[in-house]
């Protein structure tokens, strides 16, 4: 099973590629980043954006992948959108592994004044947003007008590295898993609420295992940013996952201030992965 981790986008471009690096030599699969305005309780400090932080780790690494965890259409065009990311993969030689997701309705669906959103419509504009980024990503020029999105004559040449660039769909709901198995290369979860931290990952991939589709798309588990107690034992709780079925865990890069993969636990979980 693969691990990745997410660095976050509070630290300095320079320390942000820093540890991009290290995390390349450690033989990490993929480094992403979160793609917010401003995050949690990270909102009154400084806060990078995803793009910019991605072409300075592209320029700055040679092997280790490198994606957003998650993208969301809170504030995106797809045109404007899908341009950056062709960038971002010529950058990186083909490494960029394109994360999406619905969105929330906290501060970024908020802040450019546009009109709340129920679930069940986030998801309607979502699925839109999502298939016309992957056509703009797969096709020299696009014409589309849909809903939400209109593309005339979207130029996005030369294209990705490879022809298109893996995308992992984040979802939790019937409707989600359904698109994320028959639109993505990967599903990826947060798990759920719960006393136990294998039951709150294996719950909702045993129902997305039962969507028609789903046998073929890459398994992701994203453990939280304050997540201890799969630490306490960290291989058990890796092989447990893994033998429910999943293909790569994705932990948040151990901090300074504590939070994420605990430091002294690192040498433990790197060598598990070995």
């Amino acid at each position: 099973m693969d691990l990745s981790c997410v660095v976050l986008n509070d630290l300095h471009p320079t320390a942000f590629t820093a540890t991009a690096r290290t995390a390349e030599e450690a033989g990490l699969r993929t480094v992403f980043s979160y793609d917010h305005l401003s995050w949690r309780d990270f909102r009154d400090g400084p806060w990078y954006a995803a793009v910019p932080l991605l072409a300075a780790a592209a320029a700055a690494t040679e092997d280790v992948r490198l994606g957003t965890l998650v993208a969301s259409p809170n504030y995106r065009h797809p045109v404007t959108f899908a341009h950056e990311v062709m960038t971002l993969d010529q950058l990186s030689g083909g490494r960029f592994e394109l994360g999406v997701g619905a969105g929330t309705s906290a501060a970024d669906a908020a802040v450019l004044g546009l009109p709340a959103l129920t679930p069940r419509r986030r998801q309607e504009r979502f699925e839109e947003w999502t298939l016309l980024l992957r056509t703009l990503l797969t096709r020299r020029a696009t014409d589309a007008e849909g809903e939400h999105y209109t593309a005339v004559d979207a130029r996005n040449v030369p294209g990705p590295v490879h022809g298109r660039v893996p995308l992992t769909v984040a979802a939790a709901g019937p409707r989600g898993m359904r698109f994320a198995a028959r639109t993505g290369d990967g599903w990826v979860t947060y798990g759920e609420e719960g006393p136990d931290a294998v039951e709150r990952f294996t719950a909702p991939l045993a129902r997305f295992q039962a969507v028609e589709g789903a046998g073929g798309v890459r398994k992701v588990a994203l453990l939280g940013l304050d997540e201890r107690e799969a630490y306490d034992d960290y291989p058990a709780f890796a092989t447990a996952l893994a033998d429910a079925g999943f293909d790569e865990v994705c932990v948040h890069w151990p901090r300074p201030d504590g939070r994420g993969l605990p430091a002294a636990e690192l040498d433990t979980v790197l060598a598990h992965h070995r």
